[in-house]
């Protein structure tokens, strides 16, 4: 059990994290089962509801204590960090809050973990994936459809949650679309062609009349189609082509930054695209082996 006051000071804590960051439900959700787990951890090491003061005393020795009892159960070290990250934030906002210092939980140290590089596809794996996708559905129209978000996930880098939170309004695609991705944060994305016309192919098939406010893309249904078809839809196609499990949704997003960055070597550019607000994030995201990134480079800056 957590104290009222715990509890409390979590929620409003949410719900600025909401407002002044703009974080998603899923993120929210996540905050809310990592500060409520550390929260009723530390009440049950002290043996008491712990109110806010004594959250404000709390020290190393207490930190440690919730980490080794968060690995007894087998979490791995990069859950581990995700949860500590989420209580350090927790905990910035509340000793700004309430004027206390909060070093012993800010500088408790995240375990080490090796970090996962994305593994995009080949060039001819990703338009592969394109060709075979129309044919996971007996409907046509659900094929066509199936095409155009795959395009549009490789095609202009979109995450598979921006693709399905179009609207029908936003089509026919303009060249540039306006995206609305994480954080609340809004970028322009070049449309290709081929975007445009497997958008359109669509439509031409859609049986249903969309309604201007409602979703481009929807299931048989009627509703706006879901991340989990498209990832069933993957999983067939990957299986027909002999791709890893790796080769998901997302991957077409990894596909689509790394192939752009072999082509133009521009890391900047293709921050904005991916919508990243670190240059760090876009470097981890792309597969460009160091060999040809200094290939790239030493063309664009000739030495005199």
């Amino acid at each position: 059990m957590i104290s009222a006051a715990a509890a409390n000071a979590r929620d409003k804590w949410l719900e600025a994290e909401k407002a002044l960051k703009g974080a998603s439900e899923n993120t929210l959700n996540a905050y809310f089962i990592d500060v409520t787990e550390f929260l009723a951890f530390i009440s049950s090491y002290q043996g008491d509801q712990q109110g806010i003061a004594p959250l404000s005393r709390l020290t190393i020795r207490d930190m440690r204590a919730w980490m080794a009892e968060m690995r007894k159960g087998d979490l791995s070290a990069r859950s581990l960090a995700r949860k500590l990250s989420a209580v350090k934030s927790f905990f910035r906002w509340l000793a700004e809050r309430e004027g206390f210092d909060p070093t012993a939980v800010l500088s408790t140290r995240a375990p080490k973990f090796q970090k996962k590089l994305p593994r995009p596809l080949a060039p001819e794996a990703a338009q592969a994936v394109i060709d075979t996708v129309e044919l996971q559905s007996r409907h046509a129209w659900v094929g066509a459809r199936d095409t155009a978000v795959v395009t549009l996930l490789y095609g202009c880098g979109l995450r598979i949650s921006e693709a399905l939170g179009l609207d029908r309004r936003d089509a026919p695609l303009p060249e540039v679309l306006r995206i609305l991705g994480k954080g609340g944060k809004e970028r322009l994305v070049p449309v290709l062609p081929a975007a445009q016309e497997a958008v359109d192919e669509y439509l031409r098939q859609c049986p249903y009349a969309l309604a201007e406010d409602g979703p481009l893309f929807i299931g048989v249904r009627g509703r706006r189609l879901s991340a989990r078809q498209i990832q069933a839809v993957m999983q067939n196609v990957r299986m027909q082509l002999g791709l890893p499990a790796t080769a998901t949704p997302h991957a077409m997003r990894h596909s689509f930054a790394t192939h752009l960055l072999e082509a133009s070597g521009d890391l900047r550019s293709i921050q904005e695209l991916l919508g990243h607000a670190s240059l760090s994030t876009t470097q981890a995201y792309t597969a460009v082996d160091t060999a040809r990134l200094m290939d790239v480079y030493q063309k664009a800056h000739p030495k005199a």
